[in-house]
């Protein structure tokens, strides 16, 4: 069996129907055959999707001029960060290791004094990415450490600022539908019609996936029938592993994201789940998988939560275009250290913060302990 739809066929065969999240979890993730295991995933204008990485090297410069700015202030107004600690950056989810490339090259050029006290660590599962990884990273091969897990990587005291970019919404995910007759939910789950993977009804989910799902007596009564939306645990589990594992620093995420107002509303029928193929949404979520990059609005109200429940503070929830823009502001200012700012620089900024291209549809969590 090489291709996620075989194993999804063989499973299917041997317990019956299969629920999404296990879909979802195969297609995207099968070892050495998901659409997230292949290197043709490539992003840009000839992968399958656009991210703020694949725009340019700027918003790797944005984020590392961030990043110091953090790194400095942490240095002169806490006495738990001393003046010659490691300064720890930890990516989650970094792809290709072209965001990490640009954000150590920012540094090493313009922030030399902070470049040589860095720890720069990436958390990643996948031998298989791990290995892409690697191969862009090279000239940075002494400053690089690799994790399995948040946990993991956060074992020691020092400042630290955790952040990834698409991640949550990576994460596989229940969908779940509202019987309004039943006034319950049920999970919608995958089989087999003939060759032809279709969706089908299980069973109510478990309690403890309940609790992720709105519980007003007042929304409820409005959701239509077989109003469907999804739910993320594992984004919350990750989040929350990394909440607790954070000694002193920022934890923050760009991801394509809703409130939970808007997230649950009752407009918001058919849920949040997409697939994508050559920058072309797909009529069949379920056709090919492991040939179409699967991904769902986080609920930031949940992330949001999780972190607070695990003692950080939330220091802002934007969109992209404004977090960027409050970094390009510092920037822009004659005493800046960034470096010249081109015209190349102005056409990158553009993409990243214009409403209709990255600007309004990502979302950017800030947290801090």
């Amino acid at each position: 069996m090489n291709t996620p739809a075989e194993k999804i066929r063989a499973e299917i065969a041997e317990r019956g129907p299969i629920s999404f999240v296990r879909f979802m979890e195969l297609a995207l993730y099968c070892p050495l055959c998901g659409y997230y295991e292949k290197k043709e995933d490539t992003p840009g204008q000839r992968g399958d999707f656009y991210t703020s990485v694949s725009v340019g090297p700027l918003f790797g410069e944005l984020l590392a001029f961030q990043f110091a700015e953090w790194m400095v202030e942490c240095g002169v107004r806490s006495a738990e960060c001393g003046a010659a600690d490691p300064l720890r950056l930890i990516e989650a989810g970094a792809h290709d290791g072209q965001l990490a490339r640009d954000i150590l090259n920012w540094l090493r050029v313009r922030r030399p004094e902070l470049f040589e006290r860095i720890e720069y660590c990436i958390v990643e599962p996948s031998p298989t990415r791990q290995l892409w990884q690697r191969e862009t990273l090279t000239p940075f091969s002494d400053r690089v450490r690799w994790f399995e897990t948040p946990r993991s990587a956060l074992r020691t005291p020092y400042f630290t600022v955790v952040f990834s970019n698409e991640l949550l919404d990576a994460f596989p995910v229940h969908r779940l539908g509202w019987d309004a007759k039943a006034k319950s939910w049920f999970e919608w789950g995958v089989t087999l019609d003939r060759e032809r993977f279709v969706w089908v009804r299980l069973p109510p989910p478990a309690p403890s996936a309940i609790l992720h799902l709105p519980s007003s007596h007042e929304l409820l009564a409005v959701l239509p029938d077989n109003f469907t939306t999804e739910i993320c645990p594992a984004a919350e589990n990750w989040w929350r592993d990394a909440a607790n594992s954070l000694p002193c620093g920022k934890l923050l995420t760009f991801d394509y994201g809703l409130s939970a107002e808007e997230f649950f509303s009752p407009q918001r029928t058919n849920g949040t789940l997409r697939a994508y193929r050559r920058h072309q949404l797909a009529d069949d979520l379920l056709a090919a998988p492991g040939e179409h990059d699967l991904t769902a609005h986080v609920n930031f109200t949940a992330i949001q939560r999780t972190g607070e429940a695990a003692g950080l503070k939330t220091g802002s929830f934007t969109s992209q275009a404004q977090f960027l823009t409050g970094i390009a502001e510092k920037i822009w200012k004659p005493q800046s250290d960034f470096g010249e700012w081109s015209p190349e620089h102005t056409r990158q900024f553009q993409t990243l913060t214009h409403p209709q291209h990255l600007g309004r549809a990502f979302r950017v969590l800030v947290q801090s302990r």
